[in-house]
């Protein structure tokens, strides 16, 4: 038979704007695993990601106005904050970084709020794909298979991070998405789902957080209960039990497995219990209490890095630290973000939406991090602007498809309540 020169002729690869935007941000999310170095390739990318997408152009939902408006009150306090000490260039060093995330928060909150579906899809893998990267990397610097320079911190785990706890937490997203995908997925991409969440799990006990350790299990758990509660299935709610149950099991045998070495298990138990920097009047929790009655007496706060001078050491709390950064008002604002951004997310992950699978990825991720934050500070991790923005995108998202939904004729919502 003869081909054509049509059948043998190679396909075309179309290239859209929608596609360059897509990929952009794929990769631009992605480059978070790095961030060792500074400015980071993330610091870099954003100033190509943020303008790619604003030219085409964006809307802005009413219920996103909310949060934007709280976002601005919140900067604008922290600056006002700043003035006193502007001469300071740690002071205004952080500020200045503060300012930057709280632009990409405000973009995110606008670019996930259309195209939500393919778009939170597109940078859920990307991100996920980082952190297991980052995961093999730290866990290959563990067991003293250094790669690209990667040491260890006090016989703890960084990656490609500064910080171990950064690290560990910045892999809960990856485990969330790996998590939902093992226990809704089939085949092979329930195993290579279960191989991946393994790698992170063993990456977030390397690095030796307790805050990781913790936000970790409540993640998982979460995500768990509410892919089981709101399942519609008795099928699929068994299928979960199973899942689950071998998931953990598998999961307790590796660390039964790890914990056999003498080295590691001392190690751990050392890491599980309070530290010296904890206990006692200057330590992280006592510094706390003795900055209250002081903070009390200054509405305008420490400013902003300035808790250090004070104490010598960083507030550990983002709550106490919104209150000393940032002032009252920065402080109250930031509390009001908190609490509306968990009746938020909440109501996502039980209601009825196309957006609902997703929520119960991201919500969990980052509820555990805003409990986290009570004991380490987490105002400059980026994946939690990342994680903001994602929440308050799928609520704009699933107000405009109820919208569709009470205007559509009736033949058409069957359609778009599966589609959105």
């Amino acid at each position: 038979m003869t081909s054509t020169p049509e059948a043998i002729a190679p396909r075309r690869v179309k290239i859209t704007y929608q596609g360059v935007v897509n990929a952009v941000f794929a990769v631009f999310i992605f480059s978070g695993m790095i961030a060792y170095i500074e400015p980071s390739p993330y610091d870099l990318l954003v100033f190509l990601a943020i303008p790619v997408w604003v030219i085409g152009g964006f809307k802005i939902h009413r219920v996103q106005i909310v949060i934007l408006f709280l976002w601005c009150i919140f900067e604008a306090a922290s600056f006002l904050a700043l003035l006193p000490y502007w001469d300071e260039p740690d002071t205004r060093k952080y500020q200045f970084t503060s300012f930057y995330l709280f632009l990409t928060v405000i973009c995110f909150t606008l670019f996930f709020g259309q195209r939500t579906i393919d778009r939170a899809n597109i940078c859920l893998k990307a991100f996920t794909l980082g952190a297991v990267i980052a995961a093999i990397l730290g866990i290959l610097s563990y067991f003293e298979f250094s790669v690209f320079g990667i040491e260890l911190i006090y016989d703890r785990v960084a990656s490609t991070f500064k910080d171990p706890n950064v690290f560990g937490s910045y892999l809960i997203l990856g485990e969330a998405y790996l998590l939902q995908a093992l226990l809704s997925g089939a085949g092979w991409r329930r195993i290579s789902s279960l191989l991946a969440l393994l790698i992170l799990l063993l990456g977030v006990f390397v690095s030796y957080s307790r805050g990781s350790w913790g936000a970790s299990i409540f993640t998982l758990i979460m995500v768990t209960v509410l892919t089981y509660v709101t399942s519609e299935s008795k099928t699929t709610r068994r299928r979960i039990a199973i899942v689950s149950m071998v998931a953990v099991g598998l999961a307790a045998l590796v660390f039964i497995a790890i914990l056999a070495r003498p080295d590691i298990r001392d190690f751990f138990f050392q890491r599980a219990t309070l530290q010296d920097y904890d206990e006692g009047a200057t330590g992280r929790f006592g510094n706390q209490w003795r900055s209250i009655p002081m903070l009390l007496d200054r509405p305008e706060g420490f400013g902003p890095f300035r808790f250090p001078k004070f104490f010598g050491i960083e507030p550990h709390s983002s709550y106490i630290g919104a209150f000393a950064n940032d002032g009252w008002i920065g402080g109250l604002t930031w509390i009001l973000i908190i609490l509306s951004t968990t009746y938020i997310g909440f109501r996502l992950v039980f209601l009825r939406s196309p957006y609902r699978d997703l929520a119960q990825v991201v919500w969990p991720a980052l509820f555990s991090i805003l409990l986290q934050a009570f004991q380490i500070d987490i105002d400059h991790w980026r994946q939690i602007y990342l994680l903001f923005g994602m929440i308050w995108g799928f609520e704009a998202a699933r107000l405009r498809w109820l919208d569709r939904q009470r205007h559509a004729p009736e033949a058409l919502k069957p359609m778009q309540a599966s589609y959105g």
